[in-house]
């Protein structure tokens, strides 16, 4: 059942994992790629309703909208890097259309991990953070044995160059790999325990604590564009948590109502 659900759920990821070669192959700038992205956390509330049959509300609606603003505010409000500008602005729309087609299929990923690798409900916070490290694990594994295929041929035609890491590149990816591997179970254990709306939007949060990180670690300025998407960014996800705390209680309260009810009725 597991391997059955999740090649569909996955198809999406693999994707928008690819289409961060579309930045380094020059074909977009780091602003509207982060920008275009983070968008995700959008489009995944968008798949909710169709999907998970989430009901549209509107303090949901309006903490995705201010954390998207937040991310756009982040990305341009400080963007005074001409070299940006630079470059075909055909092969730069070209390029911000794959980036959108990957942050869609991202928010897709998102809602169909909910949907079909996630325990059913009911089931214990432990149970869900197991199956939740054996699903990343097995998206691990898919990883490490097939997508690393493309790479030999993309080094052999030229159109990209790879080189084996040493010294202090490799350490660096190291931990970079170590870091993600993290975030990445995280992540999949926060959409298995609450939503991928409050985990997108979670996951957003990690915009302004580079920018925080970058400041303390190698005394990059913290500018104001920054701080205030920052600050939009950790708004929207209080304001989403809230919502999210609040409509769990309630579901809760009702599954507890019609136990109640069903005692009842099994008593007369």
């Amino acid at each position: 059942m597991l391997s059955t659900h999740l090649s569909p759920s996955t198809s999406p990821l693999t994707y928008s994992s690819l289409t961060t070669l579309v930045y380094f192959r020059n074909l977009t700038t780091p602003s509207d790629l982060t920008a275009i992205y983070n968008c995700s956390a959008f489009f995944a509330y968008a798949f909710s309703i169709p999907l998970l049959r989430e009901k549209p509300q509107a303090d949901k609606i309006i903490s995705v909208m201010i954390a998207v603003v937040g991310v756009l505010v982040v990305a341009y409000g400080d963007n005074t890097n001409k070299q940006e500008q630079d470059g075909s602005a055909s092969t730069r729309l070209g390029g911000n259309m794959l980036i959108g087609v990957g942050s869609v299929l991202y928010g897709l990923y998102e809602v169909l991990y909910k949907k079909l690798l996630c325990p059913p409900s009911g089931t214990s916070s432990g149970r869900s953070v197991i199956f939740s490290n054996t699903v990343c694990a097995c998206i691990g594994a898919f990883t490490l044995l097939i997508l690393w295929i493309p790479l030999p041929l993309l080094h052999w035609t030229g159109w990209e160059t790879f080189e084996i890491p040493t010294g202090e590149t490799a350490k660096l990816l190291s931990i970079s790999i170590f870091a993600n591997a993290v975030f990445s179970g995280s992540f999949l254990i926060l959409i298995s325990l609450t939503s991928p709306v409050l985990s997108s939007v979670a996951a957003l949060l990690t915009i302004f604590l580079v920018a925080i990180t970058d400041n303390i670690l190698f005394g990059r300025e913290l500018t104001s564009a920054a701080i205030i998407g920052g600050l939009l960014i950790i708004a929207a996800f209080g304001l989403l948590s809230w919502a999210t705390w609040k409509e769990m209680r309630e579901e809760s309260e009702k599954e507890a109502t019609d136990l109640t009810s069903d005692i009842e009725d099994h008593d007369d």
